[in-house]
């Protein structure tokens, strides 16, 4: 027989992961940023990986290809990100951060790291890492 989805290990996994992501939406929004997890995400990949290709991007981000496009065409038209094209290949294009966009993630950062330490409160590092160990665990099982 095969057990409740409500009782599985991944099930549990997806709980914990969307109740942080509706948590850290929910800190944002109310400190008054326009701006949304994904967004963020992928700003924070760009700015962190100079010249990254969107391919990479949405592997870094766990997003299909066409849901980083809509994000960066959004970032670009919120003017947080500047596409400028390559000279040697006019089909790529190098994505950078303006102003605003290294302000943005200026801005929220500290509610990030907030977010982030609530998450764990209780949580002592032995523990975090053991989680660490036990999830990799199983991604290298599902990837072999």
């Amino acid at each position: 027989m095969m057990a409740q989805s409500e009782h599985t290990i991944f099930y549990s996994i997806e709980e914990s992961i969307k109740s942080y992501r509706q948590f850290a939406q929910k800190q944002i929004n109310d400190r008054g940023f326009d701006i949304t997890i994904d967004q963020g995400l992928v700003l924070s990949i760009i700015n962190e990986n100079p010249g990254i290709a969107q391919k990479d991007i949405a592997r870094r981000a766990f997003k299909d290809h066409a849901s980083v496009t809509r994000i960066i065409e959004l970032l670009v038209k919120r003017n947080f990100l500047k596409r400028d094209s390559f000279e040697e290949d006019r089909r790529r294009f190098n994505l950078i951060l303006t102003g605003e966009g290294k302000d943005i993630l200026n801005d929220i950062q500290p509610i990030v790291n907030a977010n982030r330490k609530k998450a764990v409160e209780g949580i002592s590092p032995e523990e975090i890492e053991l989680l660490r160990k036990l999830v990799n665990k199983i991604t290298a099982n599902c990837r072999s």
